[in-house]
């Protein structure tokens, strides 16, 4: 297995300076898109997540398109939106083929859970807003413990032990406890930033996981539902719930008022960055070409729709962004101490009135009691599989 490298001295994301590949060469043939899959018993684990990571990306970029293509009266924009989303499309495709048949849905769930901790701890420690890195940091501590529970499940269910996943470079135990995440709708509202009183690399940070969230929900939603075991079944559609819950406090915290001409050129670039990111870290040969790749296709999906811009809005994304260059990039490592401290510092913690305090300081009037003893009323899924590993020994061994 290749060991991860050492990350040190990366270029540096210029997107300006960057060289793209017109859009019509793009096109992939199908044997050109239908990469072979990467082998799961020799894959470095952070190869898989940002296989993960990318796959959420151009699915978000897709999903978002199809949106604006309803809401657009506008042919010539619609049209380049197309072809944009097209390629999109198949690049997609291609990340996602990249996982193996032989690799669990369960396995697989692991690989998510580690995107989830060690991504959204690498946006924390190097996001500037205050208040976003605070919403970053409070569901930080959940995906921790959902990687716990699925790592009890995965020892259930198949004698794996999570940690072969891992590698070890994550952490697997418990957070703050899944059946105490369960909370009303109102308590998932957050503040919003404007577009103007922040950084570029707060809106790339937002894009990242707002993308990696809905992947995520939409991954158990579409899969959890494959699992024969009763307890599976229930363990999926309730963490397919908090990342539905995740999913809506991460998109509040972006600008409501920025225009769907600028949300998508902003989405693109945020595609290209993290391509970027991912070829400037990776280990793999052959993975690494296909981020290279890719990265030169989104960067120019980032100039077609600033040209939209400057064409049906008078404004150029450059004066925009008021920066040449992105720092630092998406990096996946170990985050042990970070999780650590914010664990130690925030597990009790909960969401009210768009902000995060100790659970003992709530009002007893909260809507997420009432709504919590609902949806826990007949047994809690994430209690239960956790209770039966401790009763046959199959809690995952804590990796030091």
């Amino acid at each position: 297995m290749q060991e991860q490298k050492e990350v040190t001295q990366l270029a540096a994301f210029k997107p300006f300076e960057m060289r793209g590949i017109p859009l019509e060469d793009q096109i992939m043939s199908w044997n050109q898109m239908i990469q072979h899959p990467y082998d799961k018993s020799s894959i470095d684990c952070y190869t898989r997540t940002r296989v993960i990571l990318m796959n959420g990306i151009e699915n978000n970029s897709v999903i978002v398109s199809h949106c604006m293509d309803r809401m657009i009266d506008n042919d010539d924009i619609k049209r380049q939106l197309a072809l944009i989303r097209r390629i999109d499309s198949q690049h997609q495709q291609t990340v996602n083929w990249l996982n193996p048949a032989n690799q669990s849905v369960l396995e697989t769930t692991i690989g998510y859970e580690q995107v989830a901790v060690d991504l959204t701890a690498n946006l924390a420690k190097n996001e500037k807003d205050d208040y976003f890195r605070r919403v970053l940091n409070f569901a930080l501590l959940e995906d921790f413990d959902h990687l716990f529970r699925y790592g009890c499940l995965l020892e259930l269910l198949h004698g794996i032990d999570p940690n072969t996943i891992t590698q070890g470079k994550t952490e697997i135990k418990p957070g703050r406890p899944t059946m105490v995440e369960h909370r009303h709708p109102f308590d998932e509202m957050r503040k919003h930033w404007s577009k103007d009183s922040v950084s570029v690399k707060t809106h790339m940070n937002y894009h990242t996981i707002v993308s990696a969230e809905q992947q995520t929900m939409l991954f158990y939603k579409s899969h959890g539902m494959q699992y024969t075991d009763d307890l599976a079944r229930k363990l999926y559609a309730e963490i397919a719930e908090v990342e539905q819950q995740h999913v809506s406090q991460y998109e509040q915290v972006g600008d409501p008022n920025i225009s769907p001409l600028e949300r998508m050129a902003l989405i693109q670039l945020n595609e290209a960055y993290n391509y970027f990111s991912c070829a400037e870290t990776e280990v793999d040969p052959r993975m690494k070409s296909i981020w290279q790749q890719f990265a030169e296709h989104e960067i120019q999906h980032f100039h077609a729709v600033n040209e939209l811009m400057k064409q049906h809005e008078g404004r150029d994304i450059r004066d925009i962004m008021d920066v040449e260059t992105i720092e630092p990039l998406i990096v996946f490592e170990s985050n042990k101490d970070y999780v650590n401290q914010i664990l130690e510092e925030q597990a009790s913690w909960q969401a009210h009135n768009m902000e995060f305090v100790p659970e003992d300081q709530l009002p007893s009037d909260w809507p997420s009691f009432a709504y919590r003893n609902k949806v826990n009323a007949d047994g809690v899924p994430s209690e239960i599989v956790v209770e039966t590993a401790r009763r046959e020994a199959r809690i995952p061994a804590v990796s030091i």
